[in-house]
């Protein structure tokens, strides 16, 4: 097996798969500590999704009014909808300030107040005195193009630390041992089609969320969440995959995101009446409700006759009375995607918006560490030894069953540094990678030698346009016991057809047909796992709403979903428990209450 391929082999002492927010943030921390780490990107590092990301990143610096880490870890843990991992949140919303202070230090060029502070904007679900107070305004930005300026920074500062990059090429699986530990990654060079084995003591997973299994997305074409496909053939498990956030504010028809920091800087969502519609669901923060929240208040509208257009389909955003001025200050990319994507001048008329698909809550289970766990022996927070994982693709859990907006960026930078000052105590420089079976690369070279030479029936297009089309109508915004059944039904059906898939390139170099297979793959078990996980799970919380079970189960379903999927589509199904616990006594549990704003 595997003689026509030609295999270079690297040793390193950490690879880092993936190259947005999170895996640069591990990739500069790794090899700042002394380890001798490689970066692999299936693109350039600053075309990563993280480069679109617009709003901000929360962190309780309080430079424009009180605020207070305690308070956002109160924000973040009733956002979740009590899914959280409180250890996690505590350890996220503590290490929030020093991390953003170390990337302003670095040279991110946050806006500024006039006396020379980081600018910081409301954003939804963020409160002061634990709900009780006014909105908090925690969300640091660099206008509406923060995650742009936040990957430039941390890309510079990982070539300034000497990490070596291995830029367009494609992990195509991990290296597992007979011990169930991670060796490392076979990749493709998409460039030459020659094929490297990165060897090494620590694999992290920074490969981003899998948005691209749905039709109408936010994401960029390359979130295929290719780290949550691998860790399922390696026989790992996902988490919380039933946990798909909707961002209220796609642009109509484009998908293309229009950021929450509109309304943090006091834009208002309105229906065909005019009405702002918000405050009927929301009184007390109104257009700055979680999205959840206003993602299913817009499409209530919709449903009861008031959206908007010829077909009654969407909703308005209104910047008009905000005034050129924060419009060219604050929000400038804003302006000018609503120029190209809707053909419209935000000064003088709104915005149509339709909740879209943003953010995968669910993802690889991890730790605070960003250490790998899965259920073993009765242990569920038993580590997977030389595997980690961090960012979108990882489900810590932080986020729970819904993410409050400007938390990821900080989940990519706080986890993606605490990878590096968690393997600067465990990994031995320079030493040495484990001796790996004559047979370890077997299971990937085969299935590369299949995908490669697949000659069935069916387009890999066709079938992810299928994928797309079940996953949009029937595991979207609202859910029935009915709607999910007959999704897991024809889900079940295309993930068998790709054992139909047809690649007509035969080539190894460029090939962006075999690039694109190997990425469906990945997407239809991921789209699998999130069907099947939300169909399983009979309560509403957070992100996931069924309106078969319109209440939340505290009792039957406070724990985290664990999905299995076999190479043959076959789905098993267990569970976690939340951690109701904080790290330190410096904050108080909080127990599960009724989360209305």
């Amino acid at each position: 097996m595997g003689a026509a391929y030609k295999i270079h082999e690297h040793t390193f002492d950490m690879i880092v798969v993936g190259a947005g927010g999170a895996g640069l943030r591990a990739t500069f921390g790794l090899a700042q500590k002394g380890l001798k780490t490689a970066c692999i990107t299936k693109v350039f590092p600053t075309r990563s999704h993280t480069v679109a990301a617009q709003g901000g990143v929360a962190a309780a610096l309080a430079n424009m009014g009180e605020d207070d880490w305690r308070y956002h870890f109160f924000d973040t843990v009733k956002g979740s909808d009590w899914l959280g991992d409180q250890d996690a949140i505590e350890y996220m919303c503590r290490e929030a300030i020093p991390a953003i202070i170390e990337l302003e230090h670095q040279g991110v060029p946050f806006s500024r107040t006039d006396d020379g502070r980081i600018y910081q904007r409301p954003f939804g679900g963020m409160t002061t005195r634990f709900g009780e107070g006014p909105p908090a305004q925690r969300t640091c930005a660099a206008a509406d193009r923060t995650g742009h300026a936040i990957l430039h920074t941390l890309y510079q500062q990982s070539l300034a630390h000497d990490a070596q990059f291995f830029i367009e090429y494609f992990a195509l699986d991990l290296i597992m041992d007979a011990h169930g530990a991670c060796r490392g990654v076979l990749a493709l060079d998409l460039s030459t089609g020659e094929l490297h084995l990165f060897k090494a003591q620590g694999t992290v997973l920074a490969t981003g969320g899998y948005g691209r299994a749905y039709f109408s997305a936010t994401s960029a074409h390359t979130c295929t969440g290719d780290g949550g496909g691998m860790v399922l053939r390696a026989g790992l498990a996902l988490q919380d995959m039933e946990f798909v956030q909707f961002h209220p504010t796609g642009i109509y028809g484009a998908g293309c995101l229009i950021t929450e920091g509109v309304r943090g800087e006091g834009g208002i969502l309105r229906n065909a009446d005019g009405e702002r519609f918000m405050e009927r669901y929301a009184p007390s923060v109104k257009d700055l409700a979680p999205r959840d929240m206003v993602s299913r208040s817009m499409t209530m509208e919709i449903r009861e006759g008031r959206g908007v257009g010829e077909h009654k389909d969407h909703i308005l955003l209104d910047l008009t009375h905000l005034g050129p001025e924060v419009i060219h200050e604050k929000l400038p990319g804003i302006a000018e995607s609503a120029r190209i994507f809707a053909n419209v001048d935000v000064e003088k008329e709104p915005i149509p918006v339709i909740p879209t698909v943003h953010y995968n809550m669910g993802g690889i289970p991890t730790n605070y560490h960003g250490e790998v766990v899965q259920l073993r022996g009765g242990d569920p927070d038993a580590v997977v030894p030389g595997l980690y994982a961090i960012g979108e693709a990882a489900c810590v859990s932080v986020h729970g069953a819904n993410r409050l907006g400007s938390n990821s960026l900080l989940d990519l930078v706080v986890f993606g540094r605490a990878v590096a000052n968690r393997c600067a105590e465990t990994v031995t420089p320079n030493g040495k990678a484990a001796t790996l079976a004559g047979d370890a690369l077997d299971g990937a070279l085969s299935r590369l030698d299949t995908l490669r030479n697949a000659n069935g029936g069916t387009p890999t297009a066709v079938i992810r346009d299928k994928m797309q089309r079940t996953m949009q109508a029937d595991a979207a915004v609202f859910r029935t016991g009915e709607t999910l059944a007959e999704g897991v039904a024809k889900m079940r059906e295309i993930h068998a057809s790709f054992a139909d898939v047809k690649v007509t390139d035969r080539s190894l170099v460029w090939n962006s047909d075999l690039v694109e297979t190997y990425e469906l793959a990945n997407l239809l078990d991921q789209a699998l796992a999130t069907i099947v996980s939300a169909e399983n799970r009979t309560e509403s919380r957070g992100a996931h709403a069924r309106e078969d079970y319109p209440e939340r189960d505290d009792s039957g379903w406070l724990k985290h979903t664990l999905c299995w999927v076999d190479p043959a589509g076959q789905t098993t199904i267990d569970y976690r428990p939340v951690h109701m616990h904080t790290l330190t006594s410096d904050v108080d549990v909080i127990p599960p209450k009724k989360r209305v704003y």
